[in-house]
């Protein structure tokens, strides 16, 4: 991130620290607000407007949802030190398609797009996992969440399991804390979890105002 877009995003974050702080029970994580989220607050490798990531061709085709879920179950997960020697890179889906390997954020950014394309309202996120054996540990992360009729499910397109990779936001919205989602609309919202983390991080390290982070990492 450059310095000018790094001072950008601190001043509009810390804006919504503000104003959310004062209303906003820091114990509902999925609590939302509709915000104008700078590109670069949803990972160092978010270098493009969400726009981008619908653009060009896409060569996978799918009818279904279950078409989808397979293809995904072919793909590998491998970190970007591993595949690009970079700490984060967002392929984009097309990319995806030809390499059939990438991080959390190059499954989810395709699955968003092709449920898209399937005509299923899905929003892609930026957060954090929660892990139970590690609970002082963050695990940074990127998921897609769709709906169907009035429910909605939280997808994990790197699960390697169909049963792993789709449950009920229900069922699995305890085992994550959301930061940042777009929608298909490429309207952007902020959430309690990022205001709550920002508040834990700030405790923590004895901070007096907020410490404002630079983005979500990938699931390593």
């Amino acid at each position: 991130m450059s310095t000018p877009s790094r001072v950008l995003t601190r001043k509009l974050l810390s804006w919504f620290f503000r104003i959310t702080c004062r209303f906003w029970p820091l114990d509902e994580p999925w609590q939302r607000v509709p915000f104008r989220v700078p590109v670069a607050a949803f990972g160092p490798g978010s270098k493009e407007h969400f726009g981008h990531y619908l653009e060009g061709e896409s060569r996978v085709r799918v009818q279904s949802l279950d078409d989808l879920v397979k293809w995904l179950l072919n793909c590998q997960y491998v970190t970007d030190r591993s595949l690009f020697n970079e700490i984060d890179l967002w392929q984009h889906p097309s990319s995806f398609e030809e390499l059939r390997r990438g991080d959390c954020e190059d499954f989810a950014l395709w699955a968003w797009r092709k449920l898209a394309e399937l005509g299923i309202d899905a929003e892609f996120f930026v957060g954090r996992i929660l892990s139970i054996e590690e609970p002082d540990v963050d695990r940074q992360h990127a998921w897609v969440v769709f709906r169907v009729g009035d429910v909605q499910f939280l997808f994990e397109p790197a699960a390697k399991s169909r049963e792993a990779m789709i449950r009920e936001l229900a069922d699995a919205m305890h085992e994550y804390v959301p930061h940042f989602a777009v929608d298909g609309r490429l309207r952007t919202f902020a959430f309690g979890g990022y205001v709550a983390d920002s508040d834990r991080r700030r405790r923590q390290n004895g901070l007096v105002g907020p410490q404002i982070p630079t983005g979500s990492a990938s699931l390593r």
